[in-house]
């Protein structure tokens, strides 16, 4: 949990603000396995998740997304689209952190080679044949499923809560 001090001298506890993208093409969408950080394994480590993670102090969200989807995968993207802004703040009930998610969609442009040991693995998954959902990290077999609902009914984005 992020602590902060108001001007009051109260103490309180902030919300994190996180990013994802769901990276598509020709009806596949690219998945990373959640590996490690410092060597130890990150929260869900082993499972699929979409492309994402933390925004840095002094980013906007378009610059803190490009700058996970290049760390984690190599790949530039276009069409950079917002589908779901999801502030649960119950969509982890296992830890005190209450991430505020912006998920986003794009097209993969080019990619260069990367490693990052956050990433165990990147593979693309068609969207109709995808990992069972416990195989998923956090909610993110929730964003995937509201991306598909999107493709087939077309209704007005982003979606907000």
């Amino acid at each position: 949990m992020i602590k902060c001090k108001y001007e009051n001298g109260d103490e309180v506890g902030l919300r994190h603000v996180v990013t994802g993208v769901l990276i598509v093409r020709d009806d596949k969408i690219l998945l990373e396995k959640r590996g490690t950080f410092n060597g130890k394994p990150l929260a869900e480590s082993g499972k699929w998740a979409i492309i994402g993670g933390y925004l840095d102090r002094d980013e906007n969200l378009e610059k803190g997304i490009r700058r996970e989807i290049r760390e984690e995968t190599g790949w530039e993207v276009g069409g950079l689209t917002l589908l779901h802004i999801n502030d649960a703040p119950d969509r982890r009930n296992d830890e005190d952190r209450q991430n505020v998610a912006i998920i986003y969609f794009a097209s993969p442009i080019k990619q260069e080679a990367v490693t990052s040991e956050e990433v165990a693995g990147l593979e693309w998954f068609d969207l109709e044949s995808l990992p069972p959902e416990e195989e998923f990290a956090f909610d993110h077999y929730a964003e995937l499923s509201l991306y598909k609902k999107y493709l087939r009914e077309k209704f007005p984005l982003p979606v907000v809560g």
